[in-house]
């Protein structure tokens, strides 16, 4: 096969381009020029949007003796990734990039452009695992290792984009690709993994979005309400928040029980931030939009293996799925066997059935086990 391996400057990456290429395949790596200025994103080893990450993407595509090119997706990153981001924090939802830059670039205009260009797959350092199911589908499973499966933020991909991708690091621990990495004189061996937002500089989300919102942001600030409905706090834009968080709420009035509280509710609107118990936080059922499935559409999901994570590196939580097609759109209904903590609009539910992931969807809204 003729095959497009997109590396990042990674050593995940790294490796699964030597290994399609040890497979037989015709391999041409290339590296995503996603910013419009290297130097506006990341810097140094946090993130994959650097000179120095295409740097050494170039290095080990010439140890690996392939061809290898920048693609410049800079324009359709920011439109599709970028403004999507900053769009769903102004409307107070909590939504996840990496879901989709995979939706959107890696396995959209990446495999688009491949495909055009007449190559049959497009290879990545993600791990998870392929395989043809008994009717002719190909599945996607779980990784072997468990700290670093990746199939959360791969539950976005259909079937067609399934079936022109491939996944070589899957059945491999991390460390064990370290160590391939060291025999095959790769230099980025011993690189430290990307994590957070890429182009998010310093990790610091509500830092990067006030900036860059400017007035676009639905508010400048507004009150922190208790349960009640007592002011306990001011915030400098509702899009800095998130359900859930606990840190950086500068409450000026302890709770009168002396309990940390939580974020409950976000209003862009009335520009209100929600704060209470961490009891307040739990869920038993869900609400999705926008559902993608990675096979046939299922109706009802219900049994020992069905279940949702809800983060991208969460737990996983038994569920009975139902999927709803009759009215304008979509619906995915998701009852938890047992309550979620901390769950935002925004958010991606990925189904499993066992190990093998069969969509994902939005999460629109979360019931929670005490109403307000």
């Amino acid at each position: 096969m003729r095959v497009i391996a997109a590396m990042s400057g990674g050593v995940d990456s790294a490796v699964a381009a030597a290994r399609a290429h040890e497979a037989g395949h015709e391999v041409t790596g290339i590296h995503l020029a996603l910013s419009r200025n290297p130097a506006s994103y990341r810097s140094g080893a946090r993130g994959c949007c650097t000179i120095e990450d295409a740097n050494d993407a170039r290095r080990a595509a010439d140890i690996i003796g392939i061809p290898f090119y920048v693609w410049d997706l800079s324009d359709r990153f920011h439109e599709d990734v970028v403004e999507d981001f900053m769009d769903e924090y102004a409307a107070g939802r909590t939504p996840n990039p990496c879901l989709r830059c995979n939706e959107k670039i890696k396995f959209a205009a990446v495999l688009d452009r491949a495909l055009a260009l007449g190559f049959d797959a497009v290879a990545t350092g993600h791990y998870a695992q392929l395989r043809t199911g008994s009717d002719g589908l190909v599945e996607m499973h779980r990784a072997t290792d468990d700290a670093k499966d990746q199939s959360y933020v791969l539950g976005v991909l259909d079937q067609q984009q399934l079936r022109h991708s491939l996944f070589p690091l899957g059945d491999t621990p991390k460390p064990q690709v370290r160590e391939e990495a060291a025999r095959r004189g790769l230099l980025v061996a011993d690189k430290p993994d990307s994590h957070d937002i890429c182009f998010v500089a310093d990790g610091d989300n509500a830092g990067w979005l006030r900036e860059k919102l400017g007035d676009r942001a639905p508010n400048q600030g507004g009150p922190i309400l208790d349960e009640t409905g007592a002011q306990v706090g001011e915030h400098e834009g509702t899009y800095a928040y998130t359900i859930g968080q606990r840190r950086g709420l500068r409450l000026g009035r302890p709770a009168p029980d002396g309990k940390p509280r939580f974020v409950l509710d976000i209003e862009p609107v009335s520009g209100t931030v929600t704060v209470g118990p961490r009891e307040r936080l739990s869920v038993d059922r869900l609400e999705g939009i926008k559902p993608r499935w990675c096979g046939t559409v299922p109706t009802l999901l219900d049994g020992p293996g069905v279940s949702v994570q809800l983060r991208a590196h969460g737990r996983e939580h038994g569920a009975v799925v139902r999927v709803d097609e009759s009215g304008d759109g979509p619906a995915v209904g998701i009852d938890l066997l047992e309550p979620a903590e901390g769950i935002a609009p925004g958010q991606a539910a990925v189904i499993y059935d066992g190990t093998r992931v069969v969509g994902s969807a939005t999460i629109s809204r979360a019931h929670r086990l005490v109403d307000a």
